[in-house]
């Protein structure tokens, strides 16, 4: 049975297995919960499973780390580094019985990281990352609360200035990687990058049956799914002709290219230099006269918004508002 208390909440009041078995009174903030834990409660009793949950959940936010990386967290791309960050997390929460943790503790924990110097961006990262954990471990079933920080607000960030490259700062950084750069790859994989706007670790992934007549296969995306990029026939003919012999880039160019940005003289907004090529794609596309569509699909944006910041670069952007204005609509003078 379930019913709502005096106090707003809804209370589960049921005996799995009928009269003379052990009563389980629980209550929820909503009706929704009320139902999905009662559903949940008569599954497991009828599956012959004995209910952890109708005790007190005692376990520890290690212990909860723990079991949503097994059943969920080690099959995820980036699995194995966000369940590092998440223990270290539970560290600096001081391991507590997960059941107890409130919103409050983790606004406390966010105060002081962002005294300490974190960004923002990552304070909102680690909320990201624990959000995650309670709503999948909550979607299983494996606990039967609520996450306790779905409320909480990410922090409110000011959009970043996208920065990109014009071209004499092209010119200068890969002259750098032409003639004083010590990586046999680091050239290759930058020119890579901003002739297709692969993010760098996509460019530095290639492999050579990745490689086809006059396009590149990315694979190993953020968003998990495959995209080919045309590319010149110089740049087809340069690249397999070094995965032939070296077999592959190796994961140590973003080093070099870093080195050769800073003896380029070039200045960057703070964070960007990863990234930098692919905003300098993105951003000549756009002032070339390209359609921020294609320029989507390009860059393997999952939502038209993330590609929408480098619509103001277009040549056209707005123009509209010149001969759509109620002034020149109307042939007016004023």
């Amino acid at each position: 049975m379930i019913k709502k208390l005096p106090s707003g909440r809804w209370q589960v009041d049921i005996q799995p297995g009928g009269r003379g078995q052990k009563r389980v009174r629980k209550s929820f903030e909503s009706k929704a919960e009320a139902q999905r834990f009662e559903r949940w409660a008569l599954g497991q009793y009828d599956a012959g499973t004995l209910v952890p949950h109708l005790k007190k959940d005692r376990r520890t936010l290690l212990e909860l780390m723990k079991a949503w990386y097994l059943a969920h967290g080690k099959y995820l791309r980036d699995g194995e580094r966000r369940y590092r960050h998440l223990k270290r997390m539970t560290e600096a929460f001081g391991n507590p019985i997960a059941a107890k943790l409130t919103a409050n503790d983790y606004l406390v924990y966010r105060a002081l990281r962002i005294e300490k110097g974190i960004s923002p961006k990552t304070s909102n990262n680690e909320l990201g990352y624990l959000n995650a954990v309670f709503n999948e471990l909550n979607r299983t079933g494996e606990i039967s609360y609520q996450n306790p920080f779905r409320n909480i607000r990410p922090i409110s960030i000011q959009e970043r200035e996208m920065g990109y490259l014009d071209l004499d700062q092209i010119k200068a950084i890969f002259a750098e990687l032409r003639e004083k750069t010590t990586n046999p790859h680091a050239l290759l994989v930058a020119r890579i990058s901003l002739e297709t706007g692969a993010r760098w670790s996509e460019a530095e992934s290639l492999t050579l049956d990745r490689v086809r007549p006059y396009r590149v296969i990315y694979d190993q995306t953020k968003s998990g799914k495959k995209r080919s990029i045309p590319i010149s026939k110089d740049l087809y003919k340069t690249t397999k002709r070094h995965l032939e012999e070296w077999g592959a880039f190796g994961t140590s160019t973003i080093s070099a290219f870093r080195r050769a940005v800073d003896r380029s003289g070039v200045k960057l907004p703070q964070g960007q230099c990863a990234h930098i090529l692919r905003h300098t794609f993105a951003s000549h596309f756009m002032m070339n006269g390209g359609d921020i569509l294609t320029l989507q699909k390009i860059l393997g944006h999952a939502s038209i918004s993330m590609t929408m910041k480098y619509a103001h670069l277009s040549p056209a952007h707005l123009e509209c508002a010149v001969s759509l204005n109620p002034v020149a609509a109307h042939d007016i003078l004023i």
